[in-house]
C-alpha cells in the first residue's frame, strides 16, 4: 500500500480546497493559510503554478508536498486569449465579459487548460497538465461550477459544464485531467 501523501495547497483562493480535495481524495490536504503570494506574472501557466508552489515551499510546512495550480481558458476567436491573463481579463465577470468579446463571432472553439505543479519536500518537482476543448454557448444555461462554467460546451456534450454539474465537472474537467496525469507521475 502506498505512503499517504500530505500536500499544502498553494492558493489563496478557499473554494480550491474542497476540488482538490475530489481530485486528490486519498491525499492528506490543507491550505496554505494566511499567506500573500508573489504575483502571478509567469508568461506561462506552469510558470504561475510555479511561482505559487515554490513560494509555498519556502514558507510552508517542510514535510508536506507543495500543490499548485494555473488555469485559464483559450478561446480561437481571441488568437487563444485571454489564457494566462485568463482571472485578471475577466475581472469577476467571466460570463459577460466573453460572451461580449465574442459578440458576432461564429467561431466559438475554446479550451480550457490547467497546469499543475507539486514540489515535494525534497523539492522533486511534478507536472500535470490539462485540457478541456469545447465552444462557447451563446447564452448562459445551469447552476453548478464557476467562471466560464455557465457558456463552456465541452465537444461530445450538448449542454454547458453549468449543465452537466459538479460530478461530471469532477471526472471530466481540464483539473481532473491534470489531476490523474499529475497522481500518475508521483
Amino acid at each position: 500500500m502506498a505512503a499517504l501523501i500530505r500536500a499544502t495547497i498553494c492558493t489563496a483562493n478557499e473554494s480550491k480546497l474542497g476540488e482538490f480535495r475530489e481530485l486528490f481524495s486519498d491525499w492528506d490536504l490543507e491550505l496554505l493559510a494566511d499567506a500573500e503570494f508573489p504575483p502571478e506574472d509567469g508568461e506561462t501557466y506552469v510558470d504561475n503554478a510555479r511561482i505559487k508552489a515554490r513560494y509555498g515551499r519556502l514558507v510552508g510546512p517542510g514535510d508536506r508536498w507543495m500543490l499548485a495550480d494555473d488555469s485559464g481558458i483559450e478561446v480561437a476567436a481571441l488568437g487563444g486569449g485571454p489564457g494566462v491573463v485568463t482571472a485578471r481579463w475577466a475581472e469577476g465577470r467571466h460570463v459577460e465579459k466573453l460572451l461580449a468579446a465574442l459578440d458576432g463571432e461564429t467561431n466559438r472553439a475554446a479550451q480550457y487548460v490547467c497546469e499543475l505543479v507539486a514540489l515535494s519536500p525534497e523539492r522533486l518537482e511534478v507536472l500535470g497538465t490539462g485540457y478541456l476543448r469545447g465552444e462557447i454557448a451563446l447564452a448562459p444555461a445551469g447552476s453548478e461550477g464557476f467562471g466560464f462554467d455557465p457558456i463552456f460546451v465541452p465537444h461530445g456534450e450538448t449542454q454547458t459544464v453549468a449543465e452537466l454539474g459538479d460530478a461530471w465537472k469532477a471526472e471530466h474537467s481540464h483539473r481532473a485531467v491534470a489531476a490523474r496525469a499529475l497522481r500518475a507521475a508521483v
